[in-house]
């Protein structure tokens, strides 16, 4: 058999299959969509600024209070700026997390948080910033929250 006899016998093979169970008119854009947004969870969170009317009475002007929620998991983080110009993050999370990454550009740090729920990461430079927190899922997989990029 020749290969032009094998395009032949596929041709009609694929006639026979749209003849007999033809593709649902919606599969390829269900599909697509399927595909798009799988993980979303992981590579997206919703982020919140959280008003604190009470801040500049106290002196926390320079602080920004984040949170960030992909729906399931949430992490708050409370930046103040240092008096030699770097941040301190106070941060905490609603489940129980195996680590806590701070991202800015090719630098990370990675700490655990307490049982509470409570992590802090001193010295950070002001830039860019994106937090991962790696947390095992309902069937005992790793599972990782990313925030979006933000501005310290």
């Amino acid at each position: 058999m020749s290969d032009h006899d094998d395009a032949e016998v596929f041709t009609q093979l694929r006639a026979l299959w749209r003849e007999i169970d033809p593709v649902p008119a919606t599969l390829i854009d269900r599909m697509i969509a399927a595909v798009a947004s799988d993980g979303l969870s992981q590579e997206y969170a919703l982020l919140t600024l959280v008003e604190n009317e009470l801040g500049p009475v106290r002196g926390d002007a320079d602080a920004l209070t984040l949170q960030f929620s992909d729906g399931v998991t949430s992490i708050l983080l409370h930046v103040t700026t240092t008096a030699s110009q770097r941040r301190r993050v106070d941060g905490w999370v609603d489940t129980a997390a195996a680590e806590i990454t701070l991202v800015q550009g090719e630098k990370s740090r990675t700490t655990e948080p307490a049982e509470t729920g409570r992590f802090s990461f001193d010295d950070v430079p002001p830039g860019l910033t994106r937090v991962h927190l790696t947390t095992t899922g309902s069937e005992g997989e790793p599972r990782t929250l990313s925030t979006p990029q933000f501005e310290l």
